[in-house]
C-alpha cells in the first residue's frame, strides 16, 4: 500500500519549465511572418546589392570628377581653333607657343590678338606643350581658357524673347561625346538658335574639346544647364513653346515640319539610345530625317544640323 500510496500521491519532477502537454501558443507565436522578402537590392549580402552600390558609388565619382574639371582651366589645342576662339572673344588667361615651330598667318594672328587683348603670351619647349595638351594636335599653340560659365534655362529664353524673333531652342539628351556638344553648338549659332540647353547629369561639358569642335561659338550662344531636362522642357512648353525630338521612328519627316516657323525647341537625343522615355513623351511631336536607304541614322550633331538648317529655311521664307 505504501508503494501504491507513493506512485498515486508522488509527482513526476521535470526540469521543463511551463506546460508539458501543449505548446500553449508559443510554437504559433515563433511562426509568425517577419513581412515581405527585401528586394534583392537592399539585402545586404547579396550579389545584387553589391553591384548597386558599386553603380552607385561610380555614379558618384564621375559627378565629382566632372564638377572638378568644371573648375579647372582648360586648353584648346590647335591653330585654327586658337584663332577661331580668340576671335570669338572667347575669355583667355594665356596663349602658349611651342618654341620653334613654323610661323604661318594664324600663329602671327594669334599672337597679335593675344597681346592686345591682354592674353599672356608664353614661349615653351614643344615637349611641355605635348605634356601640357596630353599629346593633343596642337600644332605648337594652345590657349588657356577659364572654367565655362553656364547660363540658367531661363537666361536662354530670355535672350529669344531679346532677340524679337521667335524662340528657338536646343536641348540635348544625354550627349555624352563632348565632340558632339561642341558642334551642336556650332550648328546653333550657324542656323540662328538662341541658346543650348545640356541636362546636369549624364551629359558632356564645355570642355576644352566641346571649345575645339564649336570653334568659338560656345562664347557668343548662351549654354544652360537644366537639374531636369523633362520639367525644363515643360516649363518652355507652358510659356508657349512647341518642343520637337528627333527620332528615327517618328510623326513627321523635316520635309513637313510645319512648326519649324513658331516657338520652338528642338531635343536631340544621346549618340546611342536617342531620346529618353520621358522626353520623348514630352515632346509635341518628333521628326525624322529623309535619308537614302541603307543608312540607319546619323550622327547626332549632324542630325542636329540638318533639322536645324530646315528652321531656318523655313523661317526665312514664311
Amino acid at each position: 500500500m505504501a508503494g501504491n500510496d507513493k506512485r498515486r500521491g508522488g509527482m513526476r519532477k521535470t526540469n521543463k519549465k511551463g506546460m508539458v502537454v501543449g505548446s500553449g501558443g508559443q510554437r504559433r507565436r515563433g511562426l509568425k511572418g517577419k513581412g515581405p522578402t527585401p528586394k534583392a537590392e537592399d539585402r545586404v549580402s547579396h550579389p545584387a546589392k553589391r553591384r548597386a552600390d558599386a553603380r552607385s558609388k561610380a555614379e558618384q565619382q564621375r559627378a565629382k570628377r566632372q564638377a572638378a574639371a568644371e573648375t579647372q582651366p582648360e586648353l584648346v589645342a590647335g591653330r585654327n581653333p586658337v584663332v577661331e576662339c580668340i576671335r570669338a572673344g572667347v575669355p583667355a588667361s594665356g596663349l602658349y607657343v611651342a618654341q620653334g615651330i613654323d610661323i604661318d598667318d594664324r600663329v602671327t594672328e594669334a599672337v597679335r590678338e593675344a597681346k592686345a587683348r591682354g592674353i599672356s603670351v608664353v614661349d615653351v619647349p614643344r615637349i611641355e606643350l605635348d605634356r601640357m595638351t596630353n599629346n593633343a594636335m596642337h600644332q605648337g599653340l594652345a590657349l588657356q581658357v577659364p572654367p565655362f560659365k553656364y547660363a540658367h534655362p531661363e537666361d536662354v529664353l530670355q535672350a529669344a524673347y531679346d532677340s524679337g524673333l521667335p524662340p528657338l531652342i536646343v536641348a540635348l539628351d544625354g550627349v555624352t561625346d563632348p565632340r558632339n556638344l561642341g558642334a551642336v553648338i556650332r550648328s546653333a549659332a550657324a542656323f540662328g538658335a538662341h541658346g543650348v540647353i545640356v541636362p546636369q547629369r549624364r551629359s558632356a561639358g564645355i570642355t576644352a574639346v566641346a571649345w575645339r569642335t564649336s570653334a568659338g561659338t560656345a562664347a557668343q550662344l548662351p549654354v544652360a544647364k537644366a537639374v531636369n531636362l523633362t520639367r525644363t522642357l515643360k516649363d518652355l512648353k507652358s510659356e508657349g513653346l512647341m518642343v520637337i525630338g528627333l527620332d528615327a521612328d517618328a510623326d513627321v519627316t523635316s520635309d513637313e515640319l510645319e512648326l519649324a516657323t513658331g516657338p520652338l525647341v528642338v531635343v536631340v537625343g544621346s549618340e546611342g539610345r536617342g531620346l529618353s522615355r520621358l522626353v520623348r513623351e514630352t515632346c509635341d511631336q518628333t521628326v525624322s530625317i529623309p535619308m537614302a536607304a541603307g543608312v540607319e541614322s546619323l550622327n547626332a550633331s549632324v542630325a542636329a544640323g540638318v533639322v536645324l538648317s530646315e528652321v531656318a529655311r523655313r523661317r526665312r521664307i514664311s
